[in-house]
Formats: structure tokens, sequence, C-alpha cells
């Protein structure tokens, strides 16, 4: 029997929540969704333009449609998951990793042993984590073990050997590190109470250890046992201390998961802070690429769920800065003020950092997706049609009003581009007038390419305000290129960014990659120019005096300069040797003008 077409399917699908997933000609799985109304969801795929090409690929392929009607929105959120990872479709986002993630392990016997794992076994053992890294954990049983005596070999420690003598004490005993349950010197009962405690600990709860502790210290101190108390007073300062670097927050939030997210262009970052009696207990930043300009909320949703279910969380209170679907049973909470929301910022700033080193990382490792990304960031917060692969940016210089000259600096694919730069002498313009030279200048420059038929930047910066912006303008109407070329304007503190018939100007974040390439461009372009300008007045200030002698032109006083090196030396210079450059005729002029 021949399958029914995809509008057929479509019209055929009920209004319930579900699942969905989208086949090939060759009945390969290329997408799975979750709908909360399944009809209403699958045929928006069909009813409307889409502006990004992997969508409208995806839709062309799709010969197939099946889905899979559940109860709930929160059982369709879990097997979309579960599909996800177990049929990797081409089109989905994948949240999978292959990392093996450490773990503490309290052993299953008498006496238990604490020990970092990465192979969880089924033998009644408890286990708490993962851990995002082995130094974390490191960390936390170094401080349990400075707390708490346990021991570390392998034997098994039954009453009945115990008691039979077949065990010594080894030199952790001797050292101090056990009190020697293998000889019967360390009771079971009080063994478990340390035992219950390090559970305490490792979930983030260091009360009722220092409760313990202090009773313990103030015992011994009325027992006058006064090193003892000592020791029991370190263990106190070495627990408040760790708990102080963990504690970031208000106490009473407790065993709640804080999620918060950051995206580009092309990329999501999803931080997880996960939270015990008000301890940061775990933090890890997942990098998700996006594959069919997911949004932000979609991106959160699957994270979520990945998030919590990989590092087993159990926690019935979420923090998210926008409102997504959960399992049954967990809060969803958006934090507005106080201390939930200065974790939710905290988490915020995590994302950040790791975006910021994955930028990083890209620059060295893998220089062309870092160009990418950059270019495609700078398309978005620029409001771009196209991406700027090709900036030019202009910048005007006259200091004191003389020797007016102009410079436009060149970056291609976000670098500076040296043998592109241009330097401007302001021909039409008298006098300091920023805006008519820049008019005269932007006309020039883009005359020119076309004349030459070179290609147009995608983007032209222009180092000012709304004047310099609407003097540039003309010049473009002039040309025949207004709504060609993107333009913008750089007020002098750099976060402003004009636009051609926008009132309000456009803020950048100050910390983006976007605002730190226009930065360097405009002070690229400021320092080319000032430069220019600075060799111009210096040649001038050199020419000045010789050009004003009559009969001495322009190439008469390059050519003395070019021998005699400066305008001293020409005045200092014989007849015969000024006669051997330029002629004995204005030889003689110079020579008279300076006897005078």
């Amino acid at each position: 029997m021949a399958e029914a077409s995809v509008p057929l399917q479509i019209s055929t699908l009920p209004n319930s929540p579900g699942v969905y997933q989208y086949y090939d000609k060759d009945g390969k799985l290329l997408y799975v969704g979750k709908a909360k109304n399944l009809k209403k969801r699958v045929s928006s795929y069909f009813n409307k333009q889409h502006d990004n090409a992997r969508t409208r690929l995806l839709v062309r392929r799709i010969k197939d449609i099946k889905h899979i009607v559940v109860a709930t929105e929160t059982d369709a959120l879990l097997l979309e998951n579960n599909l996800i990872k177990k049929y990797q479709p081409k089109y989905n986002v994948m949240l999978k990793d292959d990392k093996t993630y450490p773990w503490i392990c309290i052993k299953n016997e008498r006496f238990p042993r604490v020990f970092p794992t990465r192979r969880l076994i089924k033998d009644g053992s408890e286990y708490f984590g993962p851990y995002t890294s082995m130094k974390t954990v490191h960390t936390l049983l170094d401080l349990i073990k400075g707390l708490y005596p346990l021991r570390t070999c392998n034997y098994d420690l039954s009453e009945e050997k115990i008691q039979n003598g077949k065990y010594k004490v080894c030199l952790e005993y001797h050292l101090g590190n056990c009190s020697g349950p293998c000889e019967g010197m360390y009771s079971e009962a009080e063994y478990n109470e340390n035992i219950e405690a390090i559970r305490n600990i490792v979930k983030g709860n260091f009360k009722d250890s220092l409760v313990r502790f202090k009773k313990q210290m103030k015992q011994y101190a009325e027992d006058l046992k006064y090193e003892d108390a000592q020791r029991v007073k370190e263990k106190i300062e070495v627990l408040e201390n760790y708990q102080v670097k963990s504690t970031v927050v208000n106490p009473k939030i407790n065993n709640v998961d804080v999620f918060s997210i950051i995206s580009d262009e092309s990329y999501g970052y999803v931080n997880f802070l996960q939270l015990s009696f008000g301890a940061i207990i775990r933090s890890h930043t997942l990098e998700i690429k996006k594959k069919l300009d997911e949004t932000d909320k979609e991106l959160l949703q699957l994270a979520v769920i990945e998030l919590r279910q990989r590092f087993n969380s159990q926690s019935k209170e979420i923090y998210v800065p926008i409102k997504i679907d959960a399992e049954e049973g967990v809060k969803v909470h958006i934090p507005k003020a106080g201390d939930k929301k200065h974790i939710l910022d905290l988490s915020v700033r995590n994302a950040k950092y790791f975006r910021m080193e994955r930028f990083k990382q890209a620059k060295i490792v893998d220089p062309d997706r870092h160009e990418k990304r950059v270019m495609a960031q700078m398309k978005k917060d620029l409001r771009l049609t196209e991406e700027p692969r090709h900036i030019e940016c202009f910048d005007n210089s006259n200091i004191q009003g003389t020797n007016p000259v102009a410079a436009c600096v060149v970056f291609k694919n976000g670098k500076p581009s040296k043998k592109d730069y241009r330097k401007f002498n302001i021909k039409t313009v008298e006098g300091p007038d920023d805006f008519a030279s820049m008019e005269e200048v932007v006309y020039r420059r883009y005359k020119r390419l076309l004349d030459e038929e070179q290609p147009l930047p995608q983007l032209i910066i222009i180092d000012g305000g709304k004047g310099q912006l609407s003097s540039s303008l003309k010049s473009l109407d002039k040309l025949g290129l207004r709504g060609k070329i993107a333009i913008i304007g750089i007020a002098k503190r750099l976060e402003e960014l004009f636009y051609p018939d926008d009132p309000i100007p456009l803020y950048l974040d100050k910390k983006s990659e976007t605002l730190k390439i226009i930065q360097q461009l405009r002070n690229e372009a400021h320092r080319f120019g000032i430069t220019f300008h600075r060799d111009k007045r210096s040649k001038q200030a050199l020419n000045t005096e010789l050009e004003s002698i009559s009969g001495i032109g322009e190439k008469t006083v390059v050519d003395l300069l070019q021998h005699f090196k400066s305008t001293k030396r020409v005045s200092q210079a014989s007849f015969e040797a000024l006669a051997k450059i330029i002629g004995s005729s204005k030889a003689k002029k110079i020579v008279e003008h300076f006897q005078k």
C-alpha cells in the first residue's frame, strides 16, 4: 500500500500533545520535535516562509511524517529528548557528551571506604556526583580526609575476622590517617556517624559537622585536653573556610538548579549551577551548535533536561531567565530581584566567560570558525542584511584648522588590510569643515571604486555623529549607492552607533566582539589619519621657507631636500654646491635669499 502524501498526513494529525518525526525519501530520520498541538506545530513548517536556509532545506526533504501522541507536554518533552539521543537526527541539536565524569563513592561494606571513581557498579554502594572535574573531587576528598579518619585498605573487615586478629594496623594508622578498625580500635557506630557527616558534606550541608565539632572542642576544653581541642578547632576552621568559598547566596536557598543561556548566531551556551544548602556544589557550561536557527527557549528547554539527567539532579525547583516547560513536580521560577536574581546573574556571568574562552581558543585552534562566528555576530548585532566581510572606516584630521586630510582604513574578514588603506588631501573645502570634508572624501573614494570596477564594501563606518553621517549619505546619493552599502556613524564615546533616518542610536555590549572590531577600526583610522597629518605638517614646515623664494618651485625644493636633507643645510650650502644640483640661476636666488 502506498504511503500517504505529506499534506494528507498533516490533515489527519491530532490536536494533542506529542512528538513528531520527519523522514526523507529513503526513510532516514531527519528531525524529531515536540508539540503542545501536533497538527498546529507540524502545519507551521509548511504554511510559512522560513528565513533560515537550513529550515527551508529540511522542509524540502520531508517525504514522510510519523507521530506519537502522549498525555502531557512534559511527557512529550522527555520522549523528544530520548528519541534525539537514540537516533541522533541530522537536523536536531545534539546534547551528547562522551566524557565519563568522576563520582565520589561510599562503598557498600562494613567500615565503608570513600574514594573517587568513574565507574558505577550496581552493588548497593552510594555514588555522589557526577562532578565536572576531578579537581573538585580531590578538593572534597582532601577536606573529608582532614576532618575524618577513614580506612583506605580493601580488606574484608567482617566482625569475625577482626575478632580472630586476622589483620594488623598499617602505616596509615601510625601516621594518624586511620583509627585502626582492622584491629577493633574504632567502633562501627562511630565510624558510621562519620560516614553520615561525609554524606552531608558532599551534598553541601556543613551544618551538622560544624555543630558536632564545636561540641567536641568544648568538651575537650572542659576536660583540659587543650591539644585535642586545638586539633578540632583547626578542623572547624578548614570546614568554615571551605564553606565561605562555596557559599554565594542565602543558605535558605536549598536544593535548587539554576540555568542561564546566552547565544550568538551559531551557538548557544547554557550554564548550570547546582545549589545545596546555600552552596554551589556544581557548575557546568554546555556549548550547543544551532542547526535550524533555534530560539533561546528551545535550546534552554533541551539543555535543562539533558543536564539534569546527566548529573542525576533530584532538585524540585529550578531558576531560569525565561519561561520553559519542566518535568512534572518541578517548580520553574524566574527571579526578578534579591538573592535568587543574584545567583541567576552569576550563572549568566559563567556562561559569558565560557563563551569568551571559546572565542580565544577558536582564534588559535580554528581561526576559520572564529572568523565565521565573528562575521555572523556582526551581521546580527549591526542589523545588516549580509556579513560585513569588507568594511571601510573614514576619519578626518585638521588639527588647529591646518592641512586638512582624511584617512580610509579597510578591514577584510575582521582584520586590517593595510595594502588597501588610502590617504586623502582635502581639495575642495577651505578651512576646518568636517562635514564638507567627509562628503568630499566619501564621494572620491567610491567614485574611483565604481570607475575602476573594484568591489564595494558591505559596511562603511564614519567616525562622527549624525552630521558626518548625513554628509556621507549625500555622496552615496550622488553615486546612486544609497541602500546598496550599509553605513553607520560612531559618536565620540564609541558606544553610540547612528543609522541613517534613525534618531535613536544603537548601544552595543561593551564586551562584545562587534564593538571591539569597530573600536579597532576607529582607532586604526584615527592613527593612520594623524600620522598622515603629522607628516604633511612636518614637510610643510620644512618646505615653507624654500617655496617662498621667488622662482623656486616644488620640484626644486624636493631636489634640494633629497640632497641636503634639511632646510638648514641648504641655507649653509655654498653657491657651487647648490649650482651642481639646481643650476647657477636658481642657486644665486637661494644664496641671495639667505644672505638677506
